[in-house]
């Protein structure tokens, strides 16, 4: 990678230790750019929210797609201070950017004491062998609703 990349990187990076620094919540940033230019930015605000989902790439995406008053982001780059969680991995893939870039792996950041492994897992196993026990509760009924989505003609497929 190139000198541009590298400076889109270390404003990620930089963003990890300013929320760090801030306790807003671990070492994580991330930014999402657009043409050369930065349209999301965040930071891990877990502890300063309360909301285990404030991820930085979360929070960066949400900045973008904000500012782009859309919910994808094709076109777009994220460059991430860490390789994404499971959760961030699946937000970053219903967001669609066209590339990710990441410094720290997920072994880095289970080293640091951010393992997210058990997550790995449990993603694999069927659902009856899950840690968290889960229930299916009306299937018939959540049905319908899946239905009038079949049938819905001014619909938004995304």
């Amino acid at each position: 990678m190139g000198k541009r990349e590298s400076d889109f990187m270390q404003i990620a990076i930089d963003l990890s230790k300013k929320g760090m620094e801030e306790g807003r919540g671990g070492p994580f940033g991330a930014i999402v750019v657009k043409d050369d230019e930065i349209i999301g930015k965040g930071y891990n605000n877990v502890l300063a929210t309360n909301d285990p989902t404030a991820h930085a790439e979360i929070m960066a995406i949400r900045e973008a797609c904000k500012n782009l008053n859309s919910f994808q982001l094709e076109g777009c780059e994220m460059y991430t201070s860490c390789e994404p969680c499971p959760m961030c991995l699946g937000a970053i893939y219903w967001a669609r950017p066209d590339k990710v870039y990441y410094a720290n792996t997920r072994k880095d950041a289970a080293d640091a004491g951010f393992d997210d492994s058990v997550i790995y897992t449990e993603i694999s196993l069927p659902v009856s062998k899950r840690r968290i026990p889960m229930y299916q509760l009306s299937h018939k009924e959540a049905l319908e609703a899946f239905r009038e989505w079949g049938k819905k003609e001014n619909k938004i497929n995304y």
